[in-house]
């Protein structure tokens, strides 16, 4: 007797599912639309099985009124937590910053585990609104934070919201927070691949991302996980700047012998990048103060600028600038 295999279920576009859907969404393009197991007490359920068009978000214009004043729109993603990925997006916010002249702002929608204001030193602020909209929090004159971290009524609250309020609050994070003129706004995502991420795809599409730079250790578990949000960039139309490895090695500073405290057992993210062409933009070595500045809230560069570590960074973040000059001349090109 011959077994029959059902033809393979098709993922959906990853652009087509509503930022208020529920997991499993068919995608709006789908001819299950309204009509899968999934869709069952969705708000957007009726109109989906009606093949009525829906009509587009009233956030949308507002979203995009407010970041025409952002030049540059930086993600910063990880496949696996605690690879370093919010303290990176802390580091390149501070050195963004260095430049009296450069205006900087950093929003934080890892909004189950806020870590950014503690890594920058402002944890014990709240957001202040006015005629304007939502201020930023300032670490200085030229550097503002939003995070979901300054609305808890303690550090230790716990954030318990399913998808749709995670994406009101990004989507007010986007239009109600007053940003002002900025030449860069880094996103420090959550890990992984969830509601966060394809709600920012999704209300700045219209926006121009300039791209995403994607955060690993060297071992393979953590890797894995890289390839899946390489893909995720590549289905919903993100750009990937590059690849930075985290923690890759740790030099003694007493004898000067370096030790690989996790092993890169596949070649780590240089064998990576070749593997998913994309571009490695450097290599950061292991350093404990790294994690003790976070803790203190102080720039890790300012505070130790001998150390290997900082020199990796500035040595990345030069190429990110360097990698952003050839996106937009190509982007230009293009027309």
């Amino acid at each position: 007797m011959i077994a029959l295999q059902n033809p393979p279920v098709q993922p959906p576009d990853l652009r087509s599912v509503p930022s208020n859907a529920p997991d499993h969404c068919p995608g709006t393009e789908s001819e299950l639309a309204g009509k899968a197991d999934a869709c069952a007490g969705c708000a957007n359920q009726e109109i989906c099985a009606s093949n009525t068009p829906k009509g587009p978000d009233p956030a949308l214009p507002l979203i995009r009124e407010r970041m025409r004043s952002v030049k540059h729109k930086i993600l910063v993603l990880s496949g696996k937590g605690g690879v370093g990925k919010s303290t990176f997006a802390a580091q390149l916010g501070w050195a963004f910053a260095s430049d009296d002249a450069t205006q900087t702002g950093i929003m934080d929608v890892d909004i189950c585990g806020p870590s950014i204001p503690t890594i920058l030193g402002i944890a014990s602020e709240q957001v202040h609104s006015s005629s304007t909209g939502w201020s930023p929090v300032y670490v200085q004159d030229n550097l503002g934070v939003m995070s979901v971290g300054f609305m808890l009524p303690s550090a230790r609250d716990a954030v318990m919201w399913r998808g749709p309020k995670k994406n009101g609050l990004i989507s007010q994070f986007l239009k109600d927070v007053d940003w002002g003129e900025l030449d860069y706004l880094v996103i420090d995502t959550p890990p992984g691949t969830s509601d966060e991420h394809l709600s920012v795809v999704q209300y700045l599409k219209e926006s121009d991302i300039d791209g995403a730079v994607v955060i690993t250790t060297p071992q393979e578990v953590a890797l894995q996980d890289v390839r899946r949000e390489i893909d995720f960039c590549r289905k919903v139309g993100i750009r990937v700047i590059g690849l930075v490895e985290n923690m890759s090695g740790f030099v003694c500073p007493r004898c000067k012998t370096e030790s690989q405290i996790f092993k890169p057992s596949t070649g780590g993210a240089k064998k990576l990048a070749e593997e998913m062409g994309v571009e490695l933009l450097g290599i950061v070595p292991l350093d404990p103060r790294i994690g003790k500045s976070a803790d203190y809230g102080v720039s890790f560069l300012d505070e130790y600028p001998e150390s290997p570590a900082t020199t990796a960074y500035l040595d990345i973040i030069d190429s990110e600038r360097d990698r952003l000059s050839y996106i937009i001349v190509r982007s230009t090109d293009s027309f």
